[in-house]
């Protein structure tokens, strides 16, 4: 894998700082981060949808939260402890139950609707919701001949 030197942009770019960061993280992770398999659908114009593979997770198993514009993912695996008492002789072990930390970075007013755990995927619902502040918004333009045609009439 071929890796990127982004300091120039560092000495030009004023103001871009966390995005810097994430192409830093990206290209740091993107080999090594293969666990659990997910995908990522855009379901809508401003909602998303994240899959992960998580066989032999249950509820109990799983953290979900969001930190520091990050949504964080945490496996607890109990691949070894479900075997702790011997009582189960594997033929073979194909379903990796380790332990993982999956983190998306999520943009600005992305946020976490929903997480559901069926059929072996956690499925997280998330929307952009954008304030009513930052929405644009239409401007009237006042006419300057109503201006004029008023003071014309006050003077005569």
């Amino acid at each position: 894998m071929r890796t990127f030197d982004f300091s120039p942009l560092y000495r030009s770019a004023v103001g871009f700082d966390r995005m810097m960061s994430l192409l830093d993280a990206a290209q740091k992770s993107a080999a090594s981060d293969t666990y659990p398999p997910y995908d990522i659908e855009k379901t809508g114009e401003d909602s998303y949808q994240i899959r992960v593979a998580v066989a032999g997770f249950g509820p109990q198993d799983l953290d979900v939260e969001v930190r520091d514009g990050q949504l964080v993912i945490v496996g607890k695996g109990a691949g070894d402890a479900e075997n702790a008492d011997n009582s189960v002789t594997y033929l073979h072990r194909g379903i990796a139950k380790r332990a993982f930390e999956r983190r998306f970075q999520l943009a600005d007013h992305v946020e976490v609707k929903d997480a559901d755990l069926k059929d072996g995927l956690l499925v997280i619902d998330l929307v952009r919701e954008i304030p009513e502040a930052m929405k644009p918004r239409k401007i009237d333009i006042q006419s300057a001949g109503k201006v004029i045609e008023n003071k014309s009439a006050e003077a005569a």
